[in-house]
């Protein structure tokens, strides 16, 4: 399936939500993992502002991916974010969106800490 690399660089993004687990199935709780890795997979909902416009976006990222305190409101950067359509039929209906996956989030408060 196609992946859309997403450039961040004009974009203002903070953390609109904490991370959660990802959770594959919802009657069971299973947990979702990266399929290349084995690695536990989280979602984190930021908010990107770029071009006047702002949104909330849902992120995939590793668990180990995720690095400082990621509270509501951090400025964090995003390492590797892609755009991944997906279109899906379920009872009849057919349902569409795009779904966003990054390598990385990291906090920014702790890099401008580490920087002073």
């Amino acid at each position: 399936m196609r992946q859309i690399p997403v450039d961040t660089a004009a974009a203002t993004v903070m953390v609109a939500k904490t991370p959660q687990p990802k959770v594959r199935d919802r009657r069971t709780g299973e947990i979702a993992t990266d399929a290349d890795t084995g690695a536990k997979l989280m979602t984190v909902d930021v908010m990107f502002a770029a071009n006047d416009e702002v949104e909330i976006l849902s992120i995939t990222v590793p668990e180990t991916g995720i690095s400082g305190e990621l509270g509501m409101g951090t400025p964090v950067a995003l390492t590797g974010l892609i755009a991944r359509p997906w279109e899906n039929e379920f009872n009849g209906q057919k349902r569409h969106g795009i779904a966003f996956r990054a390598v990385a989030v990291t906090s920014l408060v702790d890099t401008a800490a580490k920087a002073a």
